[in-house]
């Protein structure tokens, strides 16, 4: 009988995953997950901004719309809660990804050493990675709680459920939850700006003629994401929505339909002539 006994193997991607290859390929391909949830999310806010269908915001309709996913084919709510479970599978991964990598950074190189070189390779945004994560996970759970869960004090009195027209208005016209909002949106736009520019190299792609390229693409995603989520907490909180902004009387005669609605009560402007 063989002194030497063949040690089990893992499984291939047990075994990939294990390696810092693996782990910067996973962090990679969850980052372009994500980024793909980042930019629908955003676009499916921005109907905030579009003009009510038979007198009900056009972003409850598109929320009930979510919610109703793939009906009659699978019972309501259970195409967006495997979306959601994938995404969150996402989430804990690049987490759990990242802090492997800096574990396995630390033991190669113990000694926190800053000398030149890091400061001339590492702008602000790569320096301050891990942070921004942490701070906007953190957030995360807090917009989770404010308004999907409608969990008090999280998020406003008034909330209540499908309503996501009025539950966004309400908490957007709470000042520390607009800050709040911003500063993690900021943050945010500072962690995709990191992750998309090494999002290349971690795949393979780290040609220095491409290095222009992928610095304004990395710059480019990151400013649109920002400005594109900026957009409607600002709108909310500087009374873009309120009633007194609609001018029905002005819209009645130019024939328009009703434009927005205020947190005080809902327009009724109609078609002229009706």
């Amino acid at each position: 009988m063989s002194a030497t006994i063949e040690e089990r193997k893992a499984p291939w991607p047990v075994g990939f995953y294990r390696s810092a290859v693996g782990k910067k390929w996973v962090m990679a391909l969850t980052g372009v997950g994500i980024i793909v949830f980042v930019l629908a999310h955003m676009v499916g806010n921005w109907k905030i901004f579009l003009p009510d269908v038979d007198g009900v915001p056009d972003i409850d309709i598109y929320a009930e719309a979510l919610r109703e996913l793939l009906v009659p084919f699978l019972p309501a709510h259970v195409a967006l809660w495997i979306l959601r479970t994938g995404l969150i599978f996402a989430f804990l991964l690049h987490i759990h990804a990242a802090y492997s990598l800096t574990l396995m950074n630390r033991r190669a190189r113990p000694d926190d050493y800053q000398g030149p070189r890091n400061y001339v390779a590492a702008n602000y945004a790569s320096r301050t990675m891990r942070w921004s994560g942490v701070i906007f996970a953190a957030f995360l759970l807090f917009h989770l709680a404010d308004l999907t869960w409608g969990i008090q004090p999280m998020a406003p009195e008034t909330w209540a459920r499908g309503e996501v027209y009025a539950n966004f208005i309400a908490t957007f016209s709470r000042a520390p939850v607009t800050a709040f909002y911003v500063i993690a949106m900021v943050l945010l736009g500072l962690h995709l700006y990191h992750g998309a520019w090494s999002m290349f190299q971690s795949l393979g792609i780290n040609n220095p003629a491409y290095n222009k390229t992928r610095r304004n693409l990395a710059g480019g995603l990151a400013t649109i994401i920002l400005i594109g989520n900026l957009s409607f907490p600002i709108a909310a909180m500087t009374g873009f929505f309120n009633e007194d902004n609609c001018k029905p009387r002005e819209a009645a005669e130019a024939g328009h339909l009703k434009v927005c609605s205020g947190t005080d009560g809902i327009s009724t402007e109609q078609e002229a002539g009706h």
